[in-house]
């Protein structure tokens, strides 16, 4: 690069940074935040996850439930409960998709319970995440109301307590209350071409 060069850049982005120092003032305010990961795309879990260990790593207390997945060993939730267990708490409440289970009346029951669990731990102040893994699952076979859960975490969730809620399909309710919606956009799976799920990439 010519030393021309080299000074338009320098003089390009130093114009930016004065822009972006700018902006930056201007956003003085923390809060806990609504965080809603959906789309048909895959990633939804695992970039809630990478929140929840943010929190681990800043020696931050958090909670993480999780609506459908049933007994099945996943990295996350093995690495959480053998080395984290005292920092964050980890609940699996489901017992599989409904598909697997066929059994809507104990689906539902699931979907309360582990519903009243992640309640107790948003309650709790001294948990500054709680991840609702899949629970716009619950939500879209309309096992917990909707109305029940934007009125809580409207209503009752700590105002610096962050609360992560993934799955596909988010209902419009809770992505109109939400502080931060990110919908995963699916380009191409190797499930299509008839690869299945993989440790170390699915769970």
């Amino acid at each position: 690069m010519s030393d021309s060069d080299q000074e338009r850049h320098a003089t390009k982005m130093a114009k930016k940074k004065a822009a972006r120092d700018k902006i930056m003032a201007t956003k003085t305010d923390k809060k806990g935040l609504i965080i809603v990961n959906t789309g048909k795309g895959k990633g939804k879990s695992s970039a809630a996850f990478g929140m929840i260990f943010r929190c681990i790593a800043h020696d931050m207390k958090c909670g993480v439930v999780q609506f459908i997945k049933g007994g099945m060993s996943t990295g996350e939730r093995d690495l959480i409960l053998s080395k984290f267990n005292s920092i964050c708490a980890f609940h699996t409440m489901g017992e599989g998709f409904t598909w697997e289970t066929q059994d809507k009346t104990r689906d539902t029951e699931m979907a309360l319970a582990a519903w009243e669990r992640a309640k107790e731990l948003i309650r709790d102040t001294t948990n500054k995440m709680v991840l609702l893994d899949e629970i716009n699952i619950a939500l879209r076979y309309d096992y917990i109301n909707i109305n029940d859960i934007v009125r809580f975490l409207l209503d009752e969730k700590p105002e610096n307590t962050h609360v992560v809620l993934t799955g596909r399909n988010a209902k419009d309710e809770l992505i109109e209350i939400a502080d931060l919606v990110t919908e995963m956009e699916l380009v191409k799976h190797p499930f299509r071409s008839g690869i299945k799920a993989q440790i170390g990439v699915e769970f």
